[in-house]
């Protein structure tokens, strides 16, 4: 009898097996790819959050560090608020080892944390430099230079002058960035509608425009009938110039073929101009509502230190003038969050109304 034949009349297994010749050609087969599942299998996560772990170590050497090193008094009494920085430090360690132990177990904290994790180990250093720089060695001299416990005596002793004059400039800000906005779109969308309205303006506005809006100061303080409108003006006019530039950028860049099939369906001018041309435009406009946003925020402070009566910018030249110089800082603290916070709250608006265009834009 040939192989084959032994072969095809070999006994089969149960419930049909192959015969065992083929049994054992197969067997390294499948063992093979069995090794190959296990190689492959990704690792079973562990639970703990490595980073979140060395942030906690690093904010408990920073508290270790505040509350264990005596301070160094240069001629007057020690920095109030120490031992509550220090505490407060631990407290942020021991939240942060609590969230690195539990890792992936935590759910949203630790997905919210997580992409801040090296930051929150930068953090601690910053502060930790900051700390021995100024409380501990006195290598930066004091009162020019204050600890970071000083911040927390400004917040518990003027908190109501500092959140006063914020309010202040947020209501300065927000009339005078509204009013520039707005101005600034209607001029981008004539001007990259309309080639009459680019002949009047384009050259008007590549002549003005590159001027500085602070420049203007003086005429601006002049004609205004107060302070306060001559501080909306200037704001208004230092979110003009990028707004209407990038908004007559995106309107005159549009795909001229939007335009033919949207006359072939019927569509009046009107409506290539309101659901063609601004929608097409748009990342572009907030582009320039971004870049016109922070050009705002330094006119703002600019305006508020030469003649408006309340605000941060006057805040600041309140601390410079009676040398507190730890209300100075925190009051730059104060304007770096509240800039951060409305350019956040700005990207949230922009994927809310470019909500249809997810994909395609990606900054």
């Amino acid at each position: 009898m040939t192989t084959a034949e032994q072969l095809l009349d070999a006994p089969l297994g149960r419930h049909g097996d192959a015969p065992a010749p083929q049994r054992a050609q197969r067997a390294p087969v499948a063992a093979t790819r069995a090794a190959d599942t296990v190689l492959l299998r990704p690792a079973a996560p562990t639970g703990l959050w490595a980073t979140g772990l060395l942030a906690a170590a690093a904010w408990f050497a920073l508290g270790l560090l505040t509350l264990l090193w005596p301070n160094k008094s240069v001629g007057f009494s020690d920095w109030a608020f120490t031992d509550e920085f220090g505490i407060a430090t631990l407290v942020v360690a021991a939240v942060l080892l609590a969230i690195g132990l539990l890792g992936s177990r935590a759910g949203k904290v630790t997905q919210t944390l997580r992409p801040a994790g090296q930051w929150l180990v930068a953090l601690a250093v910053v502060f930790a430099v900051w700390e021995a720089a100024t409380a501990k060695l006195g290598v930066l001299p004091s009162p020019f230079f204050a600890p970071p416990q000083s911040l927390i005596d400004v917040v518990n002793e003027d908190w109501q002058r500092l959140g006063l004059s914020t309010a202040y400039s947020l209501r300065l800000l927000a009339n005078g960035f509204v009013l520039g906005a707005l101005v600034g779109f209607v001029t981008g969308v004539l001007i990259g509608w309309s080639r009459i309205a680019g002949y009047w303006v384009h050259p008007l506005l590549r002549f003005l425009g590159p001027v500085p809006a602070s420049a203007l100061l003086p005429l601006a303080f002049f004609f205004a009938p107060s302070s306060y409108v001559a501080a909306v003006f200037l704001v208004a006019l230092a979110t003009f110039f990028p707004v209407a530039v990038l908004t007559w950028s995106g309107v005159a860049s549009v795909n001229k073929s939007y335009y033919d099939v949207a006359r072939t369906l019927g569509a009046s001018e009107r409506f290539l101009v309101l659901r063609v041309a601004i929608p097409a435009a748009l990342p572009q406009v907030f582009v320039g509502l971004f870049m016109g946003l922070g050009a705002s925020f330094s006119v703002l402070i600019t305006a508020e230190m030469m003649g408006v009566k309340a605000g941060l910018g006057w805040y600041l030249q309140w601390a410079q003038g009676w040398a507190a110089y730890a209300n100075m800082y925190a009051a730059l603290f104060v304007m770096a969050a509240l800039c951060s916070g409305l350019i956040t709250l700005l990207f949230k608006v922009r994927d809310r109304v470019l909500s249809w265009q997810k994909g395609t834009v990606k900054w």
